[in-house]
C-alpha cells in the first residue's frame, strides 16, 4: 500500500474539503440558527474552518427526519441482510476514503497521521463491516409451551437513537455506536464533538452513496449545553449513547428523568491500572505496554493505563526502563509520517493536563520523566511524556482521570494489596495483570472491578468482544453483538391457536 510522504500529506491537507454543515435528510443543509463555532488544529494553532453550531431547532429537525425515515420502514423494515450489505458497502467506501478521513482526524484532533490512517480509519471500516456481516446471523426465539400455544421473543429497534460521540476517537467511537444501532434497523442522530466533527460529517454522505436511505443517518455539530442537551432532551429520542466524561454522562441521566426516560448507555471515564507482579513472564512486552498504553494517541484514551502498579521488589527498574520509552515519544508535526506524539486537542484540555501535572508535584509524588510542554515552529499543544513515581493511591493524579500523557506509578507488596488498589476508584473500565501464577491471574480477573481484565497483555481489543465499565466508567457495552441489544425492545408474543 502507498501512502503519501510528509510532502504529500501535507498538499492533501492544503487541499482538505472542510464539512461544514449540519447533515440532515439526506444532504448537508444550512442550520437553523447563524452562529458558527471555529475548529483549530492543535498543532499549529490555526483555525481549520467555521462549523454550524446546530441548536435546539436543527436538532429537533434532524429527530424528524430520523422518526419519518423509521415510521416509513424503507430501513427499519428492510430484510437484515439487506441493512447488512449496506453497511458492507460503507465499510469499503471509509476504506476507499481512508485517506481524507485519516487526515480530518489528525487535524481535528492532533494525532499522529501513521495512526489516524493504520489504526483509527482501518478499525472503524471494520466495526462497520463486521455489524453488516453479522446482523442477519441473529435469529429470534421460539419457547416450549403446549400444543396449542406459540410463543416468540423478537428485538425490534427502538426508533431513533441519539449517539454523542468524543474527541479523542471520533470516527472509531462513532463507528462502535452507530453500526450496531443501524444494523438493528434504527434511525440515528450523532452529535460528534464540537471540536471533531468532519470525519463523521463525511461518514454521513458516504452513508448515501452506500445506499442508506435519506433520514436514517443524521450529523448535529455544535456545542454540548446546545446540540448535545437538546438531543438528552428531546422527547421524540428513544436511545441516547454516549462515551466521554463521567460529569457529562451523569448528565445525560438527568436528561433522560427530565424527558422520555430514554434508554441512556454511557462509556465514560477510566483510572485503570495496570498491575505488573514480580513473575511477570515477559518483562519486555510489559515494559512497552505500560508505556504504549499512556503514551499513545497522547495518552487521551479513556483505557489508559494510567495507574502503573508494580510490585516493590522490581518497581525501580521496572519505572526506568518505562521512562526510557518514553523518551523516544518525541512531539512533532501530526502530519510527518515519522512523528510518534501528536498534539494535545484543545487549550483547554492542555492547560488541564498541566494542571494536573503541577497537581502531583505539589501533593509530593517524584517527577521522574517529562512534566514539560514542547512546540513545533513555536506553536502548538504539546506535552512530553510524564511519568511520576512514589504515587499513592489518595493523591489526586491517582484518584481522577487525566486523559493526558501522564503515568501514576505506584508500588505494592502482594496481589492483595494490589487488588485493593486497583478497586479503590470510583472507575472500573479496563485493569491489567502480569504474572506467570494462574491462580494469581484468575483471582486478579475475578476481583478487580472492571469491564475488561487483560492478562499477560494490556487494553487487548476485538470487534467481537464487549468494551464497557463498572461503577462510574458507565452502563451498557459498545463493540460485540451484545451491543446490538442495547438499541433493541424486547417483546413477548403469545398466539393461542384452536
Amino acid at each position: 500500500m502507498d501512502l503519501p510522504d510528509y510532502n504529500g500529506w501535507k498538499k492533501l491537507a492544503s487541499e482538505l474539503e472542510h464539512k461544514t454543515k449540519p447533515f440532515i435528510g439526506g444532504d448537508y443543509v444550512d442550520s437553523a440558527s447563524d452562529n458558527i463555532y471555529q475548529t483549530i488544529n492543535p498543532a499549529t494553532e490555526q483555525v481549520t474552518a467555521e462549523i454550524s453550531a446546530c441548536n435546539r431547532d436543527d436538532v429537533d429537525m434532524a429527530v424528524r427526519y430520523a422518526r419519518a425515515a423509521f415510521n416509513k420502514g424503507t430501513w427499519s423494515r428492510m430484510a437484515a441482510r439487506d441493512r447488512g450489505a449496506v453497511l458492507q458497502k460503507l465499510a469499503v467506501l471509509v476504506h476507499e476514503n481512508a485517506d481524507e478521513l485519516a487526515l480530518m482526524e489528525c487535524i481535528n484532533v492532533g494525532k499522529p497521521i501513521m495512526e489516524a490512517r493504520m489504526a483509527d480509519i482501518n478499525l472503524a471500516s471494520a466495526a462497520l463491516k463486521w455489524y453488516g456481516e453479522a446482523i442477519d446471523k441473529l435469529t429470534d426465539e421460539i419457547i416450549a409451551t403446549p400444543d396449542n400455544v406459540r410463543a416468540s421473543i423478537t428485538r425490534e429497534p427502538m426508533g431513533v437513537v441519539g449517539v454523542v460521540v468524543p474527541w479523542n476517537f471520533p470516527l472509531l467511537m462513532a463507528c462502535w455506536k452507530i453500526a450496531p444501532a443501524l444494523a438493528a434497523g434504527n434511525s440515528v442522530v450523532v452529535k460528534p464533538s464540537e471540536q471533531t466533527p468532519q470525519s463523521i460529517l463525511k461518514l454521513a454522505e458516504l452513508a448515501i452513496k452506500a445506499g442508506m436511505p435519506d433520514g436514517v443517518f443524521n450529523v448535529v455539530p455544535g456545542t454540548g449545553i446546545d446540540a448535545g442537551a437538546a438531543l438528552g432532551l428531546h422527547n421524540d429520542v428513544d436511545c441516547l449513547t454516549f462515551t466521554g466524561s463521567t460529569t457529562v454522562g451523569k448528565k445525560f441521566l438527568e436528561y433522560s428523568g427530565q424527558s422520555n426516560m430514554k434508554s441512556v448507555w454511557l462509556e465514560c471515564g477510566g483510572k485503570n491500572p495496570n498491575i505488573v507482579m514480580a513473575d511477570c513472564p515477559d518483562m519486555d512486552k510489559a515494559v512497552m505496554n505500560a508505556a504504549m498504553n499512556v503514551f499513545f494517541n497522547q495518552g487521551e484514551i479513556c483505557a489508559a493505563a494510567s495507574r502503573l502498579l508494580v510490585e516493590e521488589s522490581i518497581r525501580d527498574e521496572f519505572v526506568a526502563r518505562v521512562a526510557e520509552i518514553g523518551k523516544t515519544r518525541v512531539p512533532g508535526d501530526p502530519l510527518n509520517p515519522e512523528t510518534n506524539l501528536g498534539a494535545i486537542v484543545d487549550k483547554t484540555q492542555f492547560d488541564r493536563i498541566n494542571g494536573y501535572i503541577a497537581k502531583g508535584k505539589e501533593e509530593g509524588a517524584d517527577l521522574v520523566l517529562g512534566g514539560d510542554t514542547a512546540t513545533i515552529n513555536d506553536s502548538g499543544y504539546y506535552i512530553n511524556p510524564t511519568i511520576f513515581q512514589n504515587v499513592t493511591n489518595d493523591m489526586t493524579i491517582a484518584r481522577e482521570e487525566i486523559f493526558g500523557p501522564v503515568i501514576a506509578a505506584i508500588s505494592f507488596k502482594d496481589i492483595d494489596e494490589a487488588i485493593e488498589i486497583a478497586n479503590d476508584s470510583p472507575y472500573g473500565l479496563a485493569a491489567g495483570i502480569w504474572t506467570s501464577n494462574i491462580n494469581v491471574a484468575h483471582r486478579a480477573a475475578r476481583d478487580i472491578q472492571a469491564g475488561a481484565v487483560s492478562i499477560n497483555s494490556y487494553n487487548s481489543i476485538d470487534i467481537a468482544l464487549p468494551f464497557g465499565g463498572y461503577k462510574q466508567s458507565g452502563i451498557g457495552v459498545d463493540k460485540s453483538i451484545h451491543a446490538i441489544e442495547k438499541y433493541t425492545n424486547m417483546k413477548s408474543t403469545w398466539l393461542e391457536l384452536d
